[in-house]
Formats: structure tokens, C-alpha cells, sequence
């Protein structure tokens, strides 16, 4: 199929040129530099090269990539080798926050503007969220022994003298359109609920969240009803009684409303946090493909604008969190971690989050492009995502450092974006899953996995 270049949005013309004020911002360096006299002197690794070169993080060794990194800076001209030590002094210069700003405060407010070059997606004219966790393995070193949980390797005799540092990576991630709202790590001894609860801080009103069964508790539905965010949620056959009865009906396509009020053992919690003593809930039984049932809990209360039969498709929405998690911890490596600081760990996985987020929306339009030029296809096509995060990542100092014009490098990257397209089998019925053994897990790390960079 032939490449057709859409013309470049002004919209994505200002967001590319709003960063690239940002990093060479007095005041924004000001705030995300550790000390006052750092970043002052005249040094090949400054504040925004620094970002960069983290925001382009790599599998390759850290010396390889920062001569790369400096002969493509230099514009092939000769440069002065520096050595791994002096990026790894460079960073601890730097806070992570600096990701973080950019992502709350530029990148974000892109992909939601009135303006924005696509439309963002909704159900029924809400927003879908999930909040999730996902343990990450970190460096083994003695700082991070100390900030993180410490995990005991376990062989066939029992527990071992050795062990490694684990943390807790919890997004809010809208379902729809592919953006990693608010991120945490945390010690993995921080609990999953816990955690979530604070990040419900950053949906708005009438969003609704996609929760696992994991997360389907009074107090935590109780926060949504404050917060007055909706909510559907799956249910465990040991939850509330409501969802205890459908199971053992075990007929699909049910809906009933029912009073829930907290365990007794919570009632105090629950004043003490100003939640409400009693929510009406929406239970719906759902029928899967497999013949087997699943409860969900709903505040979505109005059965005529919320038809029962929509809740299965809508609650798969959730699986798109998990392909997010894919990409962080397979496609881009997250867990080879860069540095063995705790600054570094938290560098690394900000800056992962926001390399997310501006592909997202820097591919927008060429997604959009490409469904509408192969709709009538009988295997539609999407854009292939390893390809465009190896095309964003290997353009990221001519699209956010350099002279060039924006408008040149944002069709360089379109034409990358759409040069290599997949096709989509809507009709496809993947195995179930296995239950994973030692020997997959190997061949996938060894022969199977593909890493971006």
C-alpha cells in the first residue's frame, strides 16, 4: 500500500516547539536541578542533552550509547569521548520531576485539547481508566535495598541468604486512548488498593475506571462514589453477596440493583475517611466466549443508557492496560535499569512514561490515517508500534533538540510511522493462555522477546 503523508497539524507544530523551549528554560532548569551551581558550567552534558540522553534509553552498553549519542549530537563532526562515569555523574544532577512536568504539563493537556489533531476516544461520552500494578525488579544495589522491598529467592530447599529489591509500577492509564495519566513506584510492600486509591486524585468527574477483581472492595468503590468517578468492576466468586448469588444462578445477561453497606469491621475506617455508609450498586452477570461467568459491579445505574449486553466488550477494554505494561517492561526494557541510584531507577521510568505519552500523540493521526485508507480491507491495517518507538527514540534529539524544522521531522516520522503497517484479525480467537512453565519463560527471554533500541 502506498504511503500517504497527511500535512503535519499545527497543534503537533506547537506542542514539538513548546518542549523544545522547555528544556532550555532558565526556570525549568532552575526547578529540576539538585543544587543551585548545578548545570552552570560549560560542559558537553547539559541539562537538556542529559534528558535526552535518558529519554533515549537503550539495551546497549552505556558507553556504546554515549558515543552514538555524542557523534549524532556533534552531526558527525569529531567529538570528545566521554566515559560512562560522567553520564552516571551528569544525572545525579538532575530530578526526575523534570519528566514528570513535562508530561503533566505539555505532553498530557495535548492529547485532551479541544485543538488536538484527533479527537480523543470515549464510551458513551466518558472516559475509560484503569489503575493497575505491576511488580518491577530493580538493581541490586544497597540503595535501593534499602528503599525498595527486598524479595528472598526461594530454590528446592527452602528460603535462600540471597534476594533482590522490588518495586510496585501503578499507572492510571486511559483505556482508549493509549495515556499513562499518573505513575507511581513504590515499594512492592506498598499495597496495589492503596496505592490506586491515592491516583484516583488524577481522573475527573464522570470518568469511569475499569477495576480488576483485585480492586473490588467497599472502601475502594466508596471512593469512587465520593470522588464522583463511576466504576465497573469485576467481582471475585468469594465478593459481596449480590455478586455470591448471580454466580451460583449462573445465568449471564442478569442485572440488579442492590444496597450495599460496609462490613462491620470497616465501618470506622469509613467514617474516619468521610465515605459514604451505604452505595447502590449494579450488579451484571456477563456470559464469556469460554462458557464461563463473570459478575461485575457498576455505578452506572441507568439500564437503558448503560444496556446490559455492552458490559462484556466494554470491560475487555481493561486488556489494553496490560499490552501498556507489555510495552514498558518488554518492548522498552524498563526493568535494565540505566543506573543503580534510586534517582536513576525513577529517571529511567518517568522518562518511559513520557516517551509513551508523546507517541501517542505524535502517531495519532497517522493511526488515524491508516484506518481510514484501509477500512475497506478485509484485514485492516494499524500502525506497528515496535517500529514507531525505534523511530521516535532514534529521532528524539532532531525532533527535540535540534535546528531542523518541526514540520520537516514530524513528516520524516510519519512516513516511518506508516511505512511498515500490520494487520488487524478482528475475527481472531487467540489459544487460551497457558499456565507458565520455566522452559517458555526461557525460550521468550532467550528467542522470542524483541526490544525496541
Amino acid at each position: 500500500m502506498r504511503t500517504v503523508i497527511e500535512p503535519v497539524s499545527a497543534h503537533l507544530i506547537e506542542l514539538i516547539e513548546a518542549l523544545r523551549r522547555k528544556f532550555s528554560d532558565a526556570e525549568f532548569i532552575a526547578r529540576h536541578r539538585v543544587r543551585p551551581q548545578d548545570f552552570t558550567r560549560h560542559r558537553q552534558l547539559t541539562f537538556p542533552v542529559v534528558m535526552l540522553f535518558i529519554l533515549q534509553k537503550t539495551v546497549k552498553s552505556l558507553q556504546r550509547h554515549l558515543h552514538e549519542f555524542l557523534d549524532e549530537l556533534s552531526g558527525g563532526q569529531l567529538f570528545e569521548p566521554l566515559s560512562a562515569g560522567a553520564i552516571t555523574h551528569a544525572r545525579a544532577k538532575l530530578k526526575h520531576t523534570a519528566f514528570t512536568e513535562l508530561d503533566q504539563q505539555l505532553v498530557i493537556p495535548s492529547i485532551y485539547a479541544t485543538d488536538a489533531a484527533q479527537p480523543t476516544r470515549r464510551w458513551h461520552g466518558h472516559r475509560l481508566l484503569g489503575v493497575d500494578s505491576s511488580l518491577v525488579r530493580t538493581p541490586n544495589s544497597q540503595e535501593l535495598r534499602e528503599h525498595f522491598s527486598l524479595v528472598q529467592t526461594v530454590n528446592q530447599a527452602g528460603l535462600t541468604s540471597a534476594g533482590f529489591p522490588e518495586g510496585r509500577m501503578s499507572v492510571l492509564y486511559d483505556l482508549l486512548n493509549r495515556v499513562g495519566l499518573d505513575g507511581r513506584l513504590e515499594p512492592s510492600r506498598v499495597g496495589e488498593v492503596d496505592l490506586a486509591i491515592k491516583q484516583l486524585a488524577g481522573a475527573q468527574p464522570g470518568d469511569v475506571l475499569i477495576n480488576d477483581r483485585g480492586f473490588t472492595g467497599y472502601v475502594y468503590l466508596a471512593w469512587h462514589h465520593k470522588l464522583a468517578l463511576d466504576y465497573i468492576a469485576r467481582c471475585s466468586t468469594a465478593s459481596f453477596g449480590a455478586a455470591q448469588e448471580l454466580f451460583r444462578k449462573n445465568r449471564g445477561g442478569v442485572s440488579i440493583r442492590v444496597k450495599l453497606i460496609p462490613p462491620s469491621a470497616q465501618k470506622a475506617e469509613v467514617r474516619r475517611l468521610g465515605l459514604p455508609l451505604e452505595l447502590i450498586v449494579r450488579f451484571v452477570s456477563v456470559r464469556l466466549q469460554t462458557g464461563g461467568l463473570e459478575v461485575l459491579a457498576t455505578s452506572l445505574l441507568d439500564e437503558v443508557e448503560y444496556p446490559t449486553q455492552e458490559f462484556l466488550e466494554v470491560y475487555h477494554r481493561r486488556w489494553n492496560h496490560e499490552t501498556f505494561y507489555h510495552v514498558l517492561k518488554s518492548r522498552l526494557d524498563l526493568e535494565n535499569f540505566s543506573g543503580e541510584t534510586l534517582e536513576a531507577v525513577l529517571q529511567d521510568f518517568h522518562a518511559a512514561l513520557l516517551l509513551c505519552n508523546l507517541e501517542t500523540v505524535l502517531t495519532a493521526p497517522s493511526a488515524a490515517s491508516l484506518a481510514e485508507h484501509s477500512e475497506a480491507n478485509q484485514q485492516p491495517k494499524q500502525i506497528n508500534r515496535a517500529v514507531t518507538f525505534h523511530a521516535l527514540k532514534d529521532q528524539v534529539l532532531a525532533l527535540l533538540y535540534s535546528d531542523t524544522e518541526v514540520d520537516q521531522v514530524l513528516k520524516k516520522l510519519q512516513r516511518l510511522f506508516l511505512g511498515c503497517p500490520i494487520s488487524m484479525r478482528p475475527d481472531r480467537k487467540p489459544p487460551p493462555r497457558r499456565k507458565p512453565s520455566l522452559n517458555r519463560s526461557y525460550h521468550f527471554q532467550r528467542r522470542a522477546r524483541k526490544i525496541v533500541f
